[in-house]
């Protein structure tokens, strides 16, 4: 059975919601035209057993590589084992069956691959979803590396939550970073980076954006905006927008996108407080939302959820005789 319709109607925090609660086993395709770029992600039972999008792939064989989980030589064998054998279970189930690694490392990687997609995808207001099922006993993927889609969920609210907080100096991914000018020699003798700025500073040309950078280093685009956040802070490197017009409105679409995603992570923030019985991380997180986007199209019903949240502390208060 297919589940499929635009994200105009049905957000895609919903759809992975929706699959998550009703245990689905299959694949699900999002694709956006304007933004010509599809994700796809697989689900065994409601829990995410694979992620990848067309913009930023992440590989899972790559990944593990970069973090010295395994040699080259494994990787090239378990994509032997692919290509000339036939087998066609992924990379990362390949890898466990050759014992070059652990499900546990596998497991952390495909969450890490999962984050990444997810926040991209949380982002987008328009295009279209296909979820295609598929019979759970069928399914090649392993359930064993499966990741829960709840707290893939959460991180990637989380992290659109803090890109709100980065926004003012990192407003898009499109953004292209430079060296800012230091011949006054202020900086000179004074930096004192951690690795991953410096693999980063190593790829700054003037001429890579943000999402090109995060996809040669193989790390996610929230991981490279959040170096580059501290680079800018610290006057090393400066941001600017794409030469090309094209690209300019791109940039502009994308700070959009990304503001609607940031109002949502903080309404969806408050409603787990909510649920959690957490009402004063509620009250914190949706004054917040409504300080930061007060015409947002959620902003009404906030003003409700808000005042019965602020009620109801109150009769607990009296309650307890505080």
């Amino acid at each position: 059975m297919a589940i499929e319709g635009p994200l105009r109607e049905l957000g895609i925090h919903d759809v992975f919601q929706l699959l998550d609660l009703s245990r689905k086993t299959g694949v699900l395709r999002v694709v956006s035209e304007l933004r010509d770029n599809e994700g796809v992600v697989a689900f065994h039972a409601g829990r995410i057993a694979y992620a990848s999008i067309r913009s930023n792939p992440h590989p899972i064989g790559e990944m593990l590589l970069k973090a010295n989980k395994i040699a080259e030589s494994d990787l090239n064998a378990a994509r032997t084992r692919q290509t000339e054998h036939g087998d066609r279970r992924r990379i990362g189930e390949i890898l466990i069956d050759m014992g070059a690694v652990t499900a546990r490392d596998v497991e952390q990687y495909v969450r890490r691959q999962a984050e990444a997609v997810v926040f991209e995808l949380m982002s987008w207001r328009e295009g279209h979803f296909r979820f295609e099922e598929s019979n759970p006993s069928e399914f090649p993927e392993n359930p064993s590396v499966a990741v829960s889609t709840e707290s893939v969920l959460m991180e990637a609210a989380r992290r659109i939550d803090e890109w709100s907080r980065i926004a003012d100096r990192v407003p898009s991914l499109s953004a292209i970073p430079d060296f800012a000018d230091v011949a006054d020699g202020h900086h000179a003798g004074q930096l004192d980076l951690l690795p991953s700025e410096w693999e980063v500073l190593t790829l700054i040309d003037g001429q890579r954006d943000l999402r090109r950078i995060a996809l040669e280093l193989a790390r996610s685009d929230f991981d490279v905006a959040k170096v580059v956040y501290g680079l800018v802070s610290t006057g090393v490197v400066a941001l600017r927008a794409p030469d090309r017009r094209s690209r300019a409105v791109e940039f502009t679409a994308d700070e959009d996108a990304e503001r609607q995603a940031a109002a949502r992570a903080l309404v969806l923030q408050g409603l787990a407080s909510v649920r959690g019985g957490r009402l004063e991380d509620a009250l914190r997180v949706w004054k917040q939302y409504l300080e930061a986007y007060p015409a947002d199209k959620d902003a009404p019903a906030v003003r409700d959820g808000l005042s019965a949240a602020e009620r109801l502390q109150r009769a607990t208060e009296v309650l307890r005789g505080e």
